[in-house]
Formats: C-alpha cells, structure tokens, sequence
C-alpha cells in the first residue's frame, strides 16, 4: 500500500470533494467560533461591563483552554466507540452552548458557555484528524488535508467581515445565534453521508492500560512528540495573531474599519499556500516543505520585527509583512499534523486527542502570554512570533532528521519499542 492511497477498501461514504467538503466544514467550525468574534470584542465588553481592554481576550482564551482539555477524552472514546456518533453528539452540544453565551447575561456566564461550546467543538479537531487517518496515510494524509486546509482557510479570512455584516444588522449575540444553527447543520450532513470510519479490528478497549499505552507511544516516538511540539510553538503564533489583531488594528492604527480588509489580506495567502502544499507535497514530501516553510516564516518574521524596531510601523507594512509571513504558516501544519500522525495509525484516535490538547493548550497559553503584553505597538508581538518560529524550527529539525535507515522504518521500530514496554 502506498502512503497516497485509501487504507479502507469497500467505502460508501461521500466522494473525494464531498469528503473534503465535510472535513473541512467541521474544522471550520471552531475557526469560526473564534474568529467570528474579533469585530465583536469592544462591544462584548461594553455590553457586560469588561472595562480592560486586554480582558477581553479570555472571550478566546477559554474557548481555547475547553477546546484543548477535552480532546484528551475524545481520542480513547472514539477508539473504543467510532467517530461518527460521538461527533453527532458534540456538534449538538456545540451549537446549544453558543446559544447559551449568546443569552449571557454576564461576562462570567459568557465565559463559562465559552469554555463549554470549545470542549464540545474538541470533537472536531480531534476525530476529522483521526477519520482522515482512518482512510489515508502518509503524504497521501498531508495531501488531504491541505486540500481540506484550503477550504478551511477561507473562513477565518472571512469570518471577521462575517462577523462585522452581523453587528451591522444585528448584536454580538446574533453571531452566536448563527453559530447554533451552524452546529445543528453540520451534525444532519454527518448523520445523512458518513459513514463509520473506524474498522472493527481497530477498535481499543477503554481501559487504563490500553489509553496508557497509547498515549505512552505518542509522547515517546520522536516524530510524534517533535513535530506536535513544533506545532505547538506555531499555534501559539497564530493564537498570539488572533489575540492582538483586533488592539493592533483598532489601537496601533487607528483603522477599526478595515480590521476585515486587514483580516482577510493576512490569511488570505495562507489559502494559496495550502494549496500550493496539496500540489508539491506528493513530490517533494512533508518532511523537506515542513523545513523550508519553517526556516522562511521565522526569517520574514525576524526581518519585520528588525523593520518595525528600526524605522517604526505603519499600516501597509504590518501587513506586507505580516502576510508573507503567514503564506508560510498554510504550508507548516498539514505537513506537521500528518508527520506526527504517521507512525500512530493504530492509536489515531487518542493520538490525535493527545497531540491536540498539547497544541492547543500549549498554543492558546503561549498566544495567551503573547498577547497580555500589548503596549499599544507591534514589537511584543513580533518578538514572540519571530521566538515561535526559531524555536519550532530547531524542534522540526530534531524530529525529522535523517536516520542511517529509512525514517518510516525507524518510526515502525520505535512504536514497536513502546508499544512492547510494560505498562
């Protein structure tokens, strides 16, 4: 079998562009969650009496933290249960807690529905990972899923002017509203097309022992815990982006207007270069664009932050900048997420789960740290992007380096090891 190929034979479910439409619908889900609510933020905080501007981002930051916890749960039970229903079942749960923040009547309450609507939206991250590992392996796996990134990435260059159309003809709380009714549709499209992806003979049992094993084989693989901490440093990048876009905009430049405009031309090239990825990554291989997209993100960071600090910031160049910078980001996280999926394929389910709460978790507390130290310019910021980017670099390298025998041998040879050691 080669890596580009269906692990399943015999499968009923939607074709290749229905396939890929659906996974990155439910990845959108959380991108949509958060993003939605960037344009939103200052009338939040009016609204409930949030007097600190910085105080507003926990409205991200908790949805993060719930979104992070709970994939450690989702993983064993969606390899001992299936995908499919347990999905069903989050998705329902996701649209009734953004309803429920949509009628908070206080910041505290919001935050509570905040932190319930990010574990139920866990489910996503973790099983569309695990059912594409159900189906592909490989640079087949990183093939689809930076066709799905493509589609995905479309949202968050959206969701602000998405956000905004709301508040123009509504409140905040329409958004959440919408994001209800987005949660019930998405769980109708998964009941009516897909099936259960996960094979039978696949199936652990929910024990302590067998979710210790598997989880004792994510952490200790090299290119499982490498490649998961390397995105880890990215994600808190991007949490970081997302924290401060909407002070920078408002504050920095004074431009509360075009904080869509200024959204959709930073992410927009991470569209192109996802599929751009789809396209090199079967010929060149995730390992080598994994490197190359990282060495590039953390250069242009370097020279931005270099830039600003010497001649000072304005509008165009932040995003300029800030933009290539990000093109490189479309190009880092398939090839990351299916590097470090590779070897796991028989505990995809709570790898995933594993690997997604550190990235997360680890990603939303380093955005978190990031962000808090907004001073009313750029330079906090760019100094915590550019450290992301060296320091995920250096950690890619030591994960995917080149052994005297062939990198997938070594990673069968080291699951093997940890999979045979007493627990």
């Amino acid at each position: 079998m080669t890596s580009g190929t269906a692990t399943q034979r015999g499968w009923r479910g939607p074709g290749m562009a229905e396939f890929v439409a659906l996974m990155a619908a439910l990845m959108a889900s959380n991108a949509l969650a958060i993003d939605s609510m960037l344009p939103a933020l200052p009338a939040i905080g009016d609204a409930l009496g949030v007097g600190e501007d910085n105080r507003r981002q926990l409205v991200i930051t908790v949805y993060l933290l719930g979104f992070g916890i709970a994939q450690l749960a989702y993983g064993p039970l969606s390899d001992r249960y299936g995908r499919k229903w347990l999905m069903v079942g989050a998705l329902a749960f996701y649209g009734i807690f953004g309803l429920l923040a949509g009628l908070a009547s206080s910041f505290e309450l919001l935050l509570g529905a905040r932190f319930l609507q990010g574990i139920a939206a866990a489910a996503t991250r973790v099983l569309v990972i695990s059912v594409v590992r159900d189906r592909y392996q490989g640079s087949g796996m990183a093939r689809i899923m930076s066709i799905t990134m493509i589609v995905f990435m479309i949202v968050p260059v959206l969701a602000p002017t998405f956000g905004q159309g709301i508040l123009a003809i509504g409140t905040w709380r329409h958004i959440f509203i919408v994001l209800g009714v987005y949660g019930a549709v998405l769980a109708l499209w998964l009941v009516l097309r897909l099936p259960e992806t996960l094979a039978p003979e696949n199936k652990r049992p929910l024990s302590v022992r067998s979710i210790s094993e598997a989880v004792w084989t994510t952490v200790r693989v090299r290119q499982s815990i490498g490649n998961t901490v390397a995105q880890t440093l990215l994600m808190g990048a991007l949490f970081a982006f997302i924290n401060s876009i909407q002070q920078i905009v408002f504050d920095v430049f004074s431009r509360p207007e075009l904080i869509g405009l200024v959204f959709a031309c930073i992410a927009g090239p991470m569209t192109l270069s996802s599929y751009a990825n789809s396209r090199l990554v079967m010929r060149l291989g995730a390992r080598k664009l994994l490197l190359t997209a990282l060495s590039c993100f953390t250069a242009v960071a370097c020279a931005h932050l270099l830039f600003a600090a010497t001649f000072g910031e304005q509008l165009w160049v932040f995003v300029t900048f800030q933009a290539a910078t990000m093109a490189y980001f479309g190009m880092i996280g398939a090839n990351a997420g299916a590097l470090a999926m590779e070897p796991l394929g028989h505990v995809a389910g709570t790898a995933s789960s594993v690997q997604g709460a550190i990235t997360t978790m680890g990603g939303a507390t380093i955005g978190f740290i990031i962000g808090q130290n907004f001073n009313g310019s750029t330079i906090p910021f760019l100094i915590g992007f550019t450290a992301c980017g060296a320091l995920a670099l250096a950690v890619a390298f030591w994960a995917n380096r080149l052994p005297c025998r062939d990198s997938h041998d070594e990673a069968e040879i080291d699951v093997q090891e940890v999979t045979t050691r007493p627990v």
